[in-house]
């Protein structure tokens, strides 16, 4: 498993790096993509951006229970997203990196998504409701934004 990268850590608040093709077939990418899974699953997480685990790299991944369209966990390289309505919904968020921390986060209920996938093969696709707010966060991490600094009412557990 992966470490979980915690705020403070200054390479949370930094942009991630595109990645090119080469770079994204290398043996080094895949084997991260592929422990960045079990370590989102780990603390019951639902996605997990790169930054989290100490690599500035443009990649996250998202659990399947995010998306009830697939059986399979989603990976996104370089994604980038438009809202497709302007209707926002607030709900509830936490984060693997900012640990026992809540608040409500308003975010687009509807986007359109453009990525790469790990083979390198272009997607593009239409997300709404719990999966949208998922994807906008994690794309956020990628941004060098955690949900602490969008959220109101925040608040802690033990």
């Amino acid at each position: 498993m992966l470490d979980i990268v915690k705020e403070p850590t200054p390479s949370l608040r930094e942009r991630s790096k595109e990645l090119d093709q080469d770079f994204l077939l290398s043996d080094e990418v895949q084997q991260l993509i592929t422990e960045m899974i079990p370590t989102m699953y780990q603390d019951d997480g639902i996605g997990l951006a790169a930054p989290q685990v100490g690599k500035n790299v443009r990649i996250c991944v998202i659990g399947k229970e995010a998306n009830l369209d697939s059986e399979e966990d989603l990976v996104l390289i370089n994604p980038v997203w438009q809202k497709t309505s302007r209707r926002k919904f607030v709900d509830i968020e936490g984060c693997l990196s900012v640990p026992k921390t809540f608040g409500k986060v308003k975010r687009y209920k509807s986007i359109h998504v453009e990525a790469l996938n790990r083979k390198g093969e272009r997607i593009e696709f239409e997300a709404k409701d719990f999966l949208a707010r998922v994807i906008q966060h994690e794309v956020d991490h990628l941004d060098g934004i955690l949900f602490i600094d969008k959220a109101k009412d925040i608040y802690t557990t033990e």
